[in-house]
């Protein structure tokens, strides 16, 4: 690995175990074992080095997405959904101990979304339902889903259902498995597209 990717999985651990909001840009080079100056050659500040780590480190749900968006969609909506399911639950178990801590003021909730619109406008929680939402209007244009079925809601509901049950394996500690996790999975998908 190089000096950049030591940074990551560093900052990686320390948000794990602290939280974003506790974590430190010298905390992160020490652990890294580099120098503050040297992590400044490769990141402007924290932000930069939590959406690396985000992009980098965790279960690649918005890459997954953005895949989909581009390439020509498969036969079966219901097997790219469980796909996204098994991998949203996967990268919401692990984004929750980097994250929380972000909301633990109003005020520094304010400048981390502000310093994330100058870093990547697009970034941000609600990326992965832009990008779900697009991909189910592809789906239903191309006769893959019912006609009057909302792209936006379902993907709401799906990464919704995700959220909600990754928030549950974090809260009772447990790790995941992956058989459970694609098992959950495809329960949710069946259930959100049943009927058509």
């Amino acid at each position: 690995m190089g000096t950049r990717e030591d940074i990551i999985a560093a900052a990686a651990r320390i948000m794990r175990s602290d939280g974003y909001a506790r974590a430190t840009t010298k905390q992160i080079a020490r652990a890294a074992g580099y120098s503050e100056a040297a992590l400044y050659k490769h990141f402007d500040d924290k932000t930069e080095i939590f959406l690396s780590v985000l992009a980098e480190q965790l279960p690649g749900l918005v890459r997954l997405l953005a895949e989909l968006n581009s390439r020509e969609p498969g036969e079966d909506v219901r097997a790219d959904l469980v796909e996204v399911a098994r991998t949203a639950i996967e990268f919401y178990a692990e984004t929750f101990p980097l994250a929380v801590s972000v909301f633990s003021s109003r005020d520094f909730l304010a400048a981390h979304r502000d310093r994330l619109r100058e870093v990547d406008p697009t970034a941000g929680p609600a990326r992965p339902l832009r990008e779900l939402a697009g991909y189910l209007r592809g789906a239903r244009d191309r006769g893959g889903l019912p006609e009057g079925a909302d792209p936006d809601a379902l993907a709401a509901l799906l990464l919704g259902a995700c959220f909600q049950q990754a928030f549950l394996i974090d809260f009772e500690g447990g790790p995941l498995d992956a058989d459970e996790v694609h098992a959950l999975a495809e329960r949710l998908v069946g259930t959100l597209t049943a009927g058509w």
